[in-house]
């Protein structure tokens, strides 16, 4: 399976944001971005001037990390979006946002990104009382996503929706904590996207 092999506390400092990579360390004080909010190497401190194509091309970097895609699956995103009726950037993030992995993590029942993945693909959850083992399956309105029966005793599971009950749940999902499940209301919005990123220097690097 394609994964980032980075330190991901540096994915998030060279980027200069929290992208919410390691979960509740993330909301600690042990975070890197609270602690040594500059990039890393020797000459962290010294910052240069991004051309035009460095800040075209940091802004699908840090995309690309938020999701944990890579290239490939990354500009097969695009292309769709380039397919769709509204504004390709915008319909990019929606797509992404409508990741199996992404609503898990977004419904709280995983505590980061990597590990909803993981959790997918280890086949915890079912969609529509299918098991989907696909962290890249794109849900649709109408869908339930729910943990598996045989599933629900899972330590993980238990901890994830311990820690992560406070967690808001964006409000194109439902979340069903008593049943360990939830349901896709409608498409996600922009400003359903938490992430800050201007998508159309996205758009505008795969244009070239």
């Amino acid at each position: 399976m394609s994964r980032f092999k980075d330190e991901q506390c540096r994915i998030c400092r060279r980027q200069g944001q929290k992208l919410f990579l390691k979960g509740a360390r993330c909301y600690s004080d042990k975070c890197s971005i609270s602690r040594r909010n500059y990039a890393p190497g020797e000459h962290a401190t010294k910052k240069a001037k991004l051309s035009e194509y460095g800040i075209q091309l940091r802004e699908k970097q840090k995309t690309k990390a938020f999701y944990g895609v890579r290239e490939n699956q990354f500009r097969k995103y695009f292309e769709m979006a380039t397919r769709e009726k509204g504004i390709t950037g915008e319909e990019l993030l929606k797509i992404l946002e409508s990741r199996l992995d992404n609503v898990v993590y977004r419904l709280g029942y995983g505590s980061s990104r990597p590990q909803a993945r993981q959790l997918v693909n280890h086949g915890l959850f079912e969609v529509n009382g299918q098991k989907v083992d696909i962290a890249s399956y794109l849900v649709k309105p109408g869908d339930s996503i729910k943990v598996r029966e045989n599933k629900k005793d899972a330590a993980i599971i238990k901890e994830n929706v311990e820690t992560n009950a406070a967690r808001n749940v964006p409000a194109w999902l439902e979340k069903d904590a008593k049943n360990l499940s939830g349901k896709v209301i409608r498409r996600p919005a922009r400003e359903d996207v938490d992430l800050q990123v201007e998508e159309h220097f996205i758009v505008e690097l795969y244009s070239k």
